[in-house]
């Protein structure tokens, strides 16, 4: 049975589906398998060709174990690509030389959150409905992950889902994708202030023992590792399109929490050849600040025109840190507790040296990532949005270091969801797809708090006895 550790050891250890469902541990902590299962070169090689979800289901399987039926996680994984309007799922393309483009946001949301959260989804009802059992998802957003919640976990009856999301500090697009589903299940909120602080607040209510327990509160956010490892299968796709595993590849990720990028590290523990994780920040740079000073320091968040990425605090940080940390959760729990009480921690020179020898951070300001969706379009009629065209001028910094090395850059979001930057740097004004189309007149519905723990549980509180009195009626 493969089992799953918390980051902070101070919780029991769970297999795949009770940590798929309880999302963070319940010390506080981040759930990690105790050990990363292996593939081979020659699985690696088989995937070549091969459909994206035969792919999945190679990948996820062996952090599954036994926890779940392999008919039930074939069935959630080919529903969930059967979404996407690609037949590739992630296709790879050519941007410069040794220079690639994977785009993730072929999805129902035209985001990379939805490769991860149409399969979360599927297993999760999955689980519930087996147990005879329901829950409350809670989870806070910087821009794509609350609409890719909403648009796979809407209309299940076995849960409720309340998304938070910073006031004001994401795109329209961004907002009215979750504000106007409208569905029973579905509870958007404002929160006055950063999208740090609605992740402390989702984070203060899944530490509130009795709430979390009153609410049988579950968890989507990239804390959950679930979302994590589906992340890792696109790695496996586009490093065997290049060559892999008879060649190494190197990925560049625009970072906010760290989810995404971590998934390249996981695919790497498992076999795959990477050369190089290149961390790209925007002016929120905490992650790049911390590798060039060994002084991981929170500073104020700044509004960019890549917002997904206006965050301060790198949640999925802590997995890797557990890991660089030769999986010493006391040494976890010293570094959490410093970064509550002061804001910040030292990275030891052991733990450092482990992080730097596979990963580069690289900062992006605002007219760099203007130049970069400028001159994509220029030089190759493409569109991107702006949290890929940071990731495009990190990945062109580090091949400068490693010519020879083909570099990935993560596409992580459709270039209409941000079309003031998209208008701003190429003069195009760039149209939603079909579907779409209408999302600007549609009616939305969302109600706006303070950052207040206090406020927030009540307010989950009476949605709910809501729902079980229009239950019951």
């Amino acid at each position: 049975m493969v089992k799953y550790i918390s980051t902070r050891g101070e919780a029991p250890s769970l297999n795949f589906t009770d940590a798929l469902i309880a999302g963070l541990a319940q010390d506080g902590g981040l759930y990690l398998p105790e050990a990363y299962p292996q593939l081979s070169a020659a699985e690696i090689a088989g995937f070549a060709g091969k459909p994206y979800a035969q792919v999945a289901e190679a990948v996820i399987a062996p952090f599954v174990g036994d926890a779940l039926e392999r008919k039930y996680l074939r069935a959630a994984i080919e529903a969930a690509y059967a979404l996407f309007d690609h037949a590739a799922v992630a296709p790879l393309s050519q941007i410069g030389d040794n220079l690639f483009l994977l785009e993730l946001f072929h999805g129902p949301t035209l985001a990379f959150k939805d490769l991860a959260m149409q399969v979360l989804s599927r297993l999760m009802r999955h689980v519930l409905a087996a147990r005879g059992k329901r829950a409350t998802i809670l989870g806070a957003t910087s821009g794509d992950t609350g609409a890719a919640a909403i648009a796979a976990f809407r209309g299940i009856a076995e849960l409720d889902l309340f998304i938070l999301y910073p006031h004001e500090r994401i795109s329209d697009v961004q907002r009215r994708q979750m504000t106007t589903i409208g569905d029973a299940n579905t509870h958007v909120v404002a929160i006055e202030g950063t999208f740090d602080d609605a992740q402390a607040l989702v984070k203060a209510l899944f530490a509130n023992k009795r709430a979390r327990e009153e609410f049988s509160l579950a968890g989507v956010n990239s804390i959950n590792w679930a979302r994590v490892v589906a992340q890792a299968v696109y790695y496996f796709t586009s490093a065997v399109a290049l060559g892999a595993p008879h060649r190494a590849v190197s990925f560049a990720v625009p970072t906010g929490n760290f989810g995404d990028i971590l998934a390249g590290w996981i695919a790497k523990r498992m076999g795959l050849p990477i050369e190089r994780l290149v961390i790209a920040t925007n002016a929120n740079d905490i992650l790049a600040r911390a590798l060039a000073t060994g002084r991981y320091e929170v500073g104020q968040v700044q509004a960019t025109q890549s917002p997904s990425m206006d965050i301060q605090v790198s949640s999925n940080f802590e997995r890797l840190l557990f890991e660089a940390c030769g999986r010493d959760p006391a040494a976890i729990r010293r570094a959490m507790a410093a970064l509550q009480q002061a804001g910040s921690f030292g990275i030891e020179p052991g733990p450092l040296a482990a992080i730097r020898a596979e990963f580069d951070a690289v900062r992006i300001g605002e007219a760099e990532t203007t130049g970069e969706i400028a001159r994509v379009w220029r030089e190759t009629q493409k569109l991107i949005d702006p949290h890929t065209a940071v990731a495009v001028g990190a990945a062109r910094a580090a091949l400068a270091k490693h010519p020879a090395i083909p570099m990935v850059v993560l596409g992580t979001a459709h270039p209409a969801k941000f079309p003031s930057a998209i208008l701003r740097a190429t003069n195009i004004d760039p149209p939603l797809p079909a579907h779409l189309a209408d999302l600007a007149s549609r009616r939305e519905h969302y109600d706006v708090l303070a950052r207040d723990e206090a406020v927030l549980e009540s307010f989950i509180r009476g949605r709910l006895h809501e729902a079980e009195r229009a239950a019951a009626s």
